[in-house]
């Protein structure tokens, strides 16, 4: 520890010992320390929205008494005066606090708050020499006492674990953070809108299941004492989903948690969010035009543009969107030929040839997911479709009626990120058994991401899924996306951290 970092350390301790004093002296003087009786009549938005547009005369002339409660986030202090700025969720709005206006006994009160104490003001409203608006306050009452100094500057490298940490100290000093989040809760809130205008009926599916499936990922294990089984955290509600399809629910759509037991960094967190809906009789091409309206719709009542800036670029979303297979994207933003990456061998060379350090024993299919990611990925900044996936990492998709080693797949990327996977459904029993079963051969080879094999799904599939096509978006990535936001961290509350030693 540096002698500054040792010397602030030893600062705040003294503050927080000077705050439980005065705590202690107001509780000796009978003061309610935790009073729950204080109710507000506006916000500070609220203020300012009805008084701001009045003239000074209007407010001297018929002067409004507001009750604001908040937090104090600065104090200047004038001898027996004094403004400070109150905080609540809407808002700042200064307080002016006189001797004169509150009485002894009520400044007495005032000068033992703090920067950080929560407060219940009461008082009129007037215009100061700058022209802002201020409560005059008649009134003042300590609600909580702020016992631990807030900190001055919350910004840096240094501070950016803290701030995941501490996320109430950075939702309390750093206005722009909670203003991602107010965003993060409008999207969610349009995209049900969305959906339900659309006919969709939303659902919840288990978070626990005995076979983890719809996706390749690795799962969390827990047990379940009272049935003495092992349970997984869902990694993906597809199969549930899948399911409703079969029973009659042609438009179904869940926003919940995935939970997957996997690496942390800027684009992954092992619990997220996710967007799965499914549309009997539609198709991925179906999936490839309600994506572009669901962005759109986000666009346009978010940030009222179709222009987005996100990091040093700007993102074009009118549609039609860009739409490549794996394999021109390869050639488009690797070099590479056609013929080159056209069999396993030449895509072995050709990622050599890149200086990636691939397994060349998985299958083809693989190494070209793989050799995409590895040159192509990065580059699609702007939105872009790809499609052209292979059978070998879509065990749960439709195959494509022109070429079998393909599936009705696409994936979108936007700034260089993943943000939707969509397919065709596989509704064949059949098929979706044999799939399973050669997932199962990856799994004992030692792949433990590959799917198990769902023998009641596939029995569902045996009563008739009708053809239907389905989506997942990452609610994380998508919030990132529309709030110009570098790490999945930013848009995430409480991100998993290791603990602090």
């Amino acid at each position: 520890m540096s002698k500054i970092e040792k010397s602030s350390l030893e600062a705040a301790s003294e503050q927080v010992e000077v705050r439980r004093q005065k705590l202690a002296k107001l509780k000796e003087e009978g003061t309610p320390l935790y009073p729950n009786d204080f109710k507000p009549t506006h916000t500070a938005a609220e203020v300012v929205s009805t008084f701001d547009p009045k003239s000074d005369d209007e407010l001297k002339a018929a002067p409004a008494k507001v009750c604001l409660t908040g937090r104090i986030m600065s104090i200047r202090k004038f001898g027996k005066a004094a403004f400070f700025h109150l905080q609540d969720r809407r808002g700042r709005l200064q307080v002016y606090a006189q001797k004169d206006r509150l009485g002894d006994a009520g400044y007495a009160l005032f000068q033992t708050l703090d920067v950080g104490d929560i407060v219940g003001v009461w008082g009129h409203l007037f215009r100061t020499h700058t022209k802002e608006l201020t409560v005059d306050a008649q009134g003042i009452r300590l609600l909580t006492k702020c016992l631990r100094p807030l900190p001055e500057k919350w910004h840096g490298l240094a501070d950016v674990e803290a701030r995941y940490r501490q996320r109430y100290l950075d939702l309390m000093v750093n206005p722009e953070v909670r203003e991602v989040f107010e965003k993060r809760s409008r999207i969610i809130r349009l995209l049900r809108r969305f959906f339900e205008e659309r006919d969709f009926l939303e659902v919840e599916t288990p978070m626990m299941q005995p076979i983890p499936g719809g996706a390749a990922a690795r799962p969390f294990i827990t047990h379940h004492n009272a049935l003495d089984m092992e349970l997984y955290l869902r990694v993906a509600p597809e199969l549930y989903l899948k399911r409703l399809l079969v029973g009659g629910f042609e438009r179904v759509f869940e926003l919940n948690r995935n939970f997957r037991n996997e690496g942390i960094s800027v684009r992954h967190n092992p619990e997220f969010t996710m967007l799965e809906f499914y549309q009997a009789y539609a198709t991925f091409e179906d999936l490839i035009r309600l994506t572009e309206e669901i962005f759109v719709t986000i666009a346009k009542e978010i940030l009222g543009s179709l222009q987005v800036p996100y990091g040093d670029q700007t993102i074009d979303l009118t549609p039609p969107w860009r739409r490549v297979t794996l394999q021109e994207a390869i050639v488009a933003h690797g070099g590479a030929d056609h013929q080159e990456i056209a069999t396993l061998d030449g895509l072995q060379q050709f990622a050599k040839k890149k200086g990636l350090h691939l397994d060349g024993s998985i299958p083809y299919g693989n190494l070209l997911v793989e050799v995409f990611e590895g040159v192509a990925e990065a580059h699609l900044s702007q939105p872009t479709f790809i499609t052209g996936y292979p059978i070998e990492v879509s065990p749960l998709a439709r195959k494509n009626d022109k070429n079998a080693a393909l599936v009705d797949r696409f994936e979108l990327y936007i700034g260089g990120r993943e943000l939707a996977n969509a397919f065709s459904e596989l509704n064949d029993p059949a098929d979706q058994r044999q799939r399973f079963l050669e997932q199962m051969t990856a799994r004992r080879a030692g792949d433990e991401t590959a799917s198990p094999v769902d023998e009641d799904y596939v029995r569902a599939l045996e009563y008739g899924m009708p053809p239907a096509a389905g989506e997942g978006i990452g609610i994380d990535r998508l919030v990132m996306f529309f709030t110009d936001s570098a790490s999945i961290r930013d848009v995430i509350l409480f991100p998993l951290m290791r603990p602090q030693r």
